[in-house]
């Protein structure tokens, strides 16, 4: 039986590390299949959440999520405080 697993890389370095972290997850002989999810900056400016309800949906369905490092994070409350929030209801 296959795992399935939401991923969501994130913007900055996030898509490399989760690409690593991906790799290292099926080195372990266990079966996954990826969920992918776009979240962050570019998916702020087109559907005006960094953290569509689609992705929140995979997580819970799914109980899992690699997350690549988000910078827009950082410094920034409005982005930090959604994030925060909607993991807060999972």
């Amino acid at each position: 039986m296959a795992y399935r697993v939401t991923l969501i890389p994130g913007d900055g370095t996030g898509p490399e590390i989760v690409e690593v972290t991906r790799r290292v997850l099926e080195s372990t002989g266990v079966q996954l299949e990826w969920e992918a999810h776009d979240a962050g900056d570019e998916v702020l400016a087109r559907e005006g959440t960094p953290l569509p309800d689609s992705v929140l949906d995979s997580i819970r369905k799914n109980k899992s999520r690699p997350q690549g490092h988000d910078p827009t994070a950082v410094g920034t409350s409005q982005f930090a405080d959604a994030v925060i929030e909607a993991m807060r209801g999972l």
